[in-house]
């Protein structure tokens, strides 16, 4: 059996640190707006989402998820979303999000992304290009290892994890073929 090498050692930041701020400027921030307005400071003020807060954020990650998330019962909604965000264990948060129909890894990195109080980063495929990541495999170790990553690099460029998540996006947008 082959020794496998820690997610954690492969990625690498495709351009230099001190470029992410400036990639961040170029990100339009009328895309965030409704979500980070206008359902996260509730959502974490309540310390749940309602059903139209999780459509969404759902929808602001992906539309094409909607017609199965809005098969979740509200209070199916609230109970998985309560727990989560009191939680204090990873694997918890990020693995009851996906009891939700609709709901795999990016969509659960979303709301924890904007309703947690502790930051974490999406997973999206042009951030994680942005980090050598061209075809992710998700589960938990790599979802570990990617926070882990992050947020050892938005304290290292002195920046949030929103606007590191900004960043790593828009650098992808232009730089990639």
């Amino acid at each position: 059996m082959r020794h496998l090498e820690p997610l954690s050692t492969k990625l690498r930041l495709r351009c230099p640190v001190s470029k992410l701020a400036a990639y961040a400027a170029c990100y339009p921030l009328e895309v965030d707006a409704d979500v980070e307005i206008g359902v996260a400071p509730e959502a974490r003020r309540r310390g749940f989402l309602s059903k139209p807060q999780f459509l969404r954020l759902a929808g602001w990650k992906t539309p094409r998820s909607r017609p199965r998330c809005e098969k979740n019962d509200a209070a199916f909604v609230e109970e998985v979303t309560r727990n989560v965000l009191a939680s204090r264990n990873e694997r918890f948060k990020i693995e009851s999000l996906r009891l939700l129909q609709g709901v795999d890894w990016p969509t659960a990195s979303v709301i924890l992304h904007f309703c947690d109080e502790q930051p974490y980063p999406v997973l999206d495929v042009r951030a994680l290009w942005s980090v050598g990541v061209p075809r992710p495999r998700y589960g938990f170790e790599f979802w570990s290892d990617y926070v882990a990553f992050t947020r050892a690099l938005a304290a290292k460029a002195r920046l949030s994890m929103r606007t590191l998540d900004r960043a790593l996006w828009q650098y992808s947008k232009e730089k990639q073929a």
